[in-house]
């Protein structure tokens, strides 16, 4: 009902009884606000023509009912174009369900625990591809698969590379959204491993990175369909898999880190110079707030609303064709567009202030912002407070739970405003 009490969204996402320590979540279902099940349903055309425009205006007002999310989420990560219609959308799904079932079958020809319901937490084999007849990995697994691996001869680069980050992978999954109820079944912890596995596979450039199972976990959680989570995730890693690419000794995320430095420079030099003096001019104390979207610092469903939120605001209507190309693959990702003319069709309200930008400002992910609004929101503390680099992780870390989704996004809006400005005038 229009202005009903809103409603609480935790018992979409079940804790374990007995874990106390867990964020609050300040998210809540307001009718009127939250973008609901009718009013999804009469986004769209009789052909299945999706009004986008409005569908953001809403997820930007209220977020989005957790019992539609996952299918929403598909759109707002370019993995459906809103101008196709049901019949091109489910023949988009069906053909995709086929390609991800294809690369599973490439993995479980070389490593048979792929789609076999169980995962890995120790190494399978030695760096020059022979296998390890590990006790304990034979406690995991049906000892058969591994004397498969044995007849196979020689594995080339890419399958002994892909073979020994199985094992680092299944100790990510082990450690992920532990306190849902979700992952009390083996079922769901071995789908998110060999999701992953399977991406690992496919991306040979990046492979797997730490922290890649908290971006993934809530997909196989909102979309029941394994392919369906696994194309969701590998969209969201077309703009995050920067992140993650590692060259000689550096990590993808610090030019993020070094773009967050520029910025704060800008809106609050005070605060840079004090971060400067303490021996954090790196802002690498912001490395886990980049690197999974803010996943630490929000309870889970906090941390879903603000995703959707980000997405709403960042909407670009051209991803979709840009991502579909013919010859397109996982390495191009969002800004690899730069340059083309933008399409007229609605986007998001951060996508339109960086349309009226021609500068290379207008390319910073909303990201930047939100972590730049979070310590000019602590700038008071962190300037008085923070005698060291330890003090500044400790308050930033006393923020978990303690954080609110929209008005975070609001802050990096202005903010991001506000920096245009002041760049514009130096």
């Amino acid at each position: 009902m229009w202005g009903g009490p809103a409603e609480p969204a935790d018992s979409y996402y079940a804790v374990r009884p007995g874990c106390t320590d867990v964020p609050r979540t300040r998210f809540k279902i307001k009718p009127g606000k939250t973008l609901s099940a009718r009013k999804w349903q009469a986004a769209f055309s009789l052909d299945g023509h999706l009004d986008i425009g409005k569908t953001l205006h809403r997820i930007q007002r209220g977020g989005i009912h957790p019992s539609i999310r996952g299918e929403v989420w598909e759109f707002l990560l370019a993995c459906y174009d809103p101008e196709s219609t049901f019949d091109e959308r489910d023949q988009i799904r069906q053909h995709r369900r086929v390609q991800y079932a294809r690369w599973k079958n490439e993995c479980r020809e070389i490593f048979p625990v792929i789609g076999s319901g169980r995962y890995i937490t120790a190494p399978v084999i030695t760096e020059d591809g022979q296998p390890i007849q590990d006790p304990f990995v034979l406690s995991e697994i049906n000892p058969e698969m591994m004397k498969e691996l044995t007849p196979r001869g020689p594995l080339d680069k890419k399958a002994i590379q892909w073979l020994l980050t199985l094992h680092q992978i299944g100790l990510d999954v082990m450690r992920t959204d532990r306190t849902l109820v979700f992952y009390e079944k083996q079922e769901n912890l071995s789908k998110l491993w060999d999701i992953l596995s399977v991406y690992a596979w496919i991306d040979t450039d990046v492979g797997y990175g730490q922290g890649m199972s908290d971006l993934c976990s809530p997909m196989i959680i909102l979309l029941e369909d394994e392919a369906d989570a696994f194309w969701c995730f590998e969209r969201l890693m077309r703009r995050l898999r920067g992140n993650f690419r590692c060259t000689g000794n550096s990590v993808g995320v610090e030019k993020q880190l070094s773009y967050l430095a520029a910025v704060t420079q800008v809106i609050d030099p005070k605060l840079h110079h004090h971060f400067e003096t303490l021996g954090g001019g790196d802002y690498l104390f912001a490395f886990r707030m980049l690197m999974v979207l803010f996943r630490r610092e929000f309870s889970f469903c906090d941390s879903l609303y603000l995703w959707e939120m980000m997405w709403a605001l960042e909407y670009d209507p051209d991803l979709f064709s840009l991502y579909e190309e013919p010859g397109s693959n996982i390495t191009k990702a969002v800004g690899s567009n730069k340059g083309k003319p933008k399409s007229r069709r609605p986007c998001g309200k951060y996508e339109r202030e960086n349309m009226k930008i021609k500068s290379s400002d207008a390319s910073l992910p909303i990201s930047v912002f939100l972590v730049a609004s979070v310590l000019k929101d602590k700038s008071s503390k962190l300037l008085h407070e923070a005698r060291g680099l330890d003090d500044v992780v400790k308050i930033l870390n006393d923020m978990t739970g303690n954080l609110d989704a929209k008005k975070a996004c609001i802050g990096a809006m202005k903010l991001h405003k506000k920096y245009l400005k002041k760049a514009k005038k130096t």
